[in-house]
């Protein structure tokens, strides 16, 4: 039995190790498609939206019929005194107090309610319906920012590979550097100077491949950590850092009218036109019908609400009607509320045409600075050709 314990436990250790060693490839498409469906950003927008979604269902409540079912049961343990005139019991000119209704009182009824006609819980739907786009919009502008950090992280872990694979080259050109000169050295060609020289770039490239072997190895941890994957998992990135670099630098008439920040900020503008809407729709009468049904039992004894006795008596109402109400002056709540709300709509203006100028200034320079990189690149490029035709000569 001990032993099969311990085979168990071996197998399963032996099993774990071996998952833990088993790459998981990834390339860019599907790290962003990964870190889109499960990176905790994205998951609060959604939830977010869930809410707005549900918001509107309120919204949308204040304009459907309300059905309510209501129950009293009252014992009045000493009844309440009414004065009569005396005339009625031949006494003129005097107050007789007679006590009046029953000991137990009992009544039920059902009532509707419905808005026929309230501007402000029009608005106010297509304020909720508004907002819930904005919702869906910070989904999009969720999954498009993780989508980014994702596409950056990507390549800089190939790059930081790449670094690691020349310097790697560099370290091995250098020892066969470091043979020769010890050779001279040996030879009395070289100084003992010129040794500990190319020694200490040596050491120095060493310490550049540790480095950056190092900030890889983050960058692969961060990669795992956006993407849900276990840190222990092994993954591996196929895609390579080297794309094609733009021939010609775009022009700058550029729209920005799709950009995902662009129509957030179109439609909180859109949001704060909507409720200054809704508090000018509080100046507006509101008409709403309304219905009653019900029954009443009154009772001296208790016992009475159980047989079948002539006292067993149940007393049926009911009515119906329309309720329109005026507003006429609430202390100037609602002009306050309008001109808050202008002020928020102005403000949400100001920011979207700052933020379009700062959309327009920063394209161009990012541009410009690609086009001076892809110069460099193009003369960097060169240089390692030369390089190379030098060290092959």
């Amino acid at each position: 039995m001990k032993l099969t314990i311990i085979t168990a436990t071996m197998m399963l250790l032996f099993s774990t190790n071996l998952f833990a060693q088993e790459s998981l490839t990834l390339s860019l498409n599907d790290c962003i498609k990964q870190a889109t469906e499960k990176n905790i950003n994205v998951s609060k927008s959604v939830l977010e939206q869930e809410k707005s979604r549900y918001k509107t269902e309120e919204a949308r409540s204040a304009l459907l019929p309300k059905v309510d079912i209501s129950g009293t049961f009252q014992d009045n343990t000493q009844l309440s005194t009414t004065m009569l005139p005396g005339e009625i019991l031949g006494q003129s000119g005097t107050l007789i107090p007679v006590e009046m209704g029953t000991q137990f009182n009992t009544s039920a009824g059902i009532s509707a309610n419905q808005v026929l006609y309230n501007q402000t819980a029009l608005t106010g739907l297509k304020l909720s319906k508004q907002s819930e786009y904005v919702a869906t919009l910070g989904v999009e502008k969720a999954k498009e920012e993780i989508a980014k950090e994702v596409a950056k992280l990507y390549f800089l872990a190939q790059t930081s590979a790449e670094q690691i694979v020349l310097v790697e080259d560099n370290i091995k050109q250098t020892e066969r550097m470091t043979d020769i000169v010890k050779q001279q050295v040996d030879y009395g060609i070289a100084r003992r100077v010129d040794y500990d020289r190319i020694m200490v770039t040596l050491q120095n490239l060493q310490t550049q491949l540790d480095n950056n072997q190092a900030l890889h190895e983050q960058q692969i941890n961060m990669m795992k950590y956006m993407l849900e994957i276990p840190i222990y998992q092994n993954i591996e990135l196929t895609d390579s850092v080297g794309i094609d670099l733009v021939s010609m630098l775009p022009s700058g008439d550029i729209d920005f009218s799709n950009h995902i920040d662009i129509q957030l900020l179109e439609a909180q503008k859109e949001v704060a036109t909507l409720n200054q809407k809704v508090v000018k729709a509080g100046y507006l009468p509101t008409l709403s019908f309304y219905a009653q049904y019900g029954f009443q039992g009154m009772r001296d004894n208790f016992g009475d609400y159980f047989n079948s006795s002539p006292q067993n008596e149940w007393y049926t109402n009911s009515h119906f009607g329309l309720k329109l109400s005026i507003p006429v002056f609430d202390g100037f709540n609602k002009r306050s509320r309008s001109s808050q709300a202008r002020i928020e709509m102005d403000r949400s203006q100001l920011t979207l045409n700052n933020t379009l100028e700062l959309f327009t200034v920063n394209y161009r320079n990012a541009m410009n600075n690609y086009y001076n990189n892809k110069t460099t690149v193009e003369r960097q490029r060169n240089n390692i050709d030369l390089a190379q035709k030098v060290l092959n000569a």
